[in-house]
């Protein structure tokens, strides 16, 4: 059963919640920059960080399931979320040049059906970053912060999901080394440059890039080869000829 949307912005609107927000959404800009011209879609409970996304976008926009529920983002007024299947999303082929996965496969009843509908809506040379909560971290095990619900995944794990729905994966990262605990919060970001350092294994999310396998398989041009002369073996007892003389003499 996936958490409720209330949940998880409360978790957000916390000093905690913002600490995991801004470590993680480094990381994306530190893969995709702004964004400036591109098409956006957040999908699970991604508006948190469309934010830092959306301002030089062409359009950003947030998919959430019905069993989570929905929220206005980033404002009543102009509100850009839609409420959808996450394995039929009303949306045309190939759309959109970015997709951030939050909050989504953990708690996915078909975490396959939702990776491939999200293939066929990634444009042929876009990009797909996928965020989960590790298996060996620390936030796993503490149900009292959203990353503590559903299934976490080894990088490994992560990797076999994407391929299995056609998609390949490109690279990944670690994020969030901080402790699920409110009162050290403050101290998210000596956390996390220590933790990179010292104990990589030990992040609470892991982060994995992917693009289409039909893109990525793409067959490499095949390499010049310079031309040597070729010489014929003579057989036993007559004299060689150059290549493309005719012994006979024709």
């Amino acid at each position: 059963m996936r958490q409720g949307v209330s949940e998880l912005s409360a978790f957000y609107a916390s000093p905690l919640g913002q600490a995991a927000r801004d470590m993680t959404t480094r990381k994306v800009l530190q893969s995709w920059g702004d964004c400036q011209g591109l098409e956006v879609l957040g999908a699970g409970y991604a508006a948190p960080f469309l934010g830092a996304l959306s301002d030089r976008a062409l359009r950003a926009v947030a998919i959430m399931p019905p069993e989570q529920g929905a929220e206005a983002w980033p404002s009543i007024r102009r509100s850009r979320t839609a409420l959808a299947a996450e394995d039929a999303l009303p949306l045309p082929n190939a759309r959109f040049d970015r997709i951030l996965l939050v909050h989504a496969l953990e708690e996915s009843p078909d975490p396959e059906a939702l990776l491939r509908e999200m293939t066929r809506v990634l444009a042929p040379a876009g990009r797909l970053i996928a965020v989960a909560a590790a298996r060996n971290g620390p936030w796993a095990p503490f149900e009292s912060t959203p990353f503590g619900h559903g299934r976490p995944f080894s990088r490994r794990q992560l990797a076999a999901r994407l391929r299995a729905a056609g998609l390949e994966p490109t690279g990944w990262t670690r994020a969030l080394y901080v402790p699920p605990l409110p009162w050290l919060a403050g101290w998210a970001e000596g956390f996390e440059r220590a933790g990179s350092l010292l104990w990589p294994p030990l992040s609470g999310l892991v982060l994995m890039e992917a693009v289409k396998q039909s893109l990525a398989l793409q067959p490499r041009p095949a390499r010049a080869v310079a031309r040597r002369p070729v010489r014929q073996r003579a057989a036993a007892g007559a004299r060689p000829q150059p290549v493309g003389r005719d012994p006979a003499g024709a």
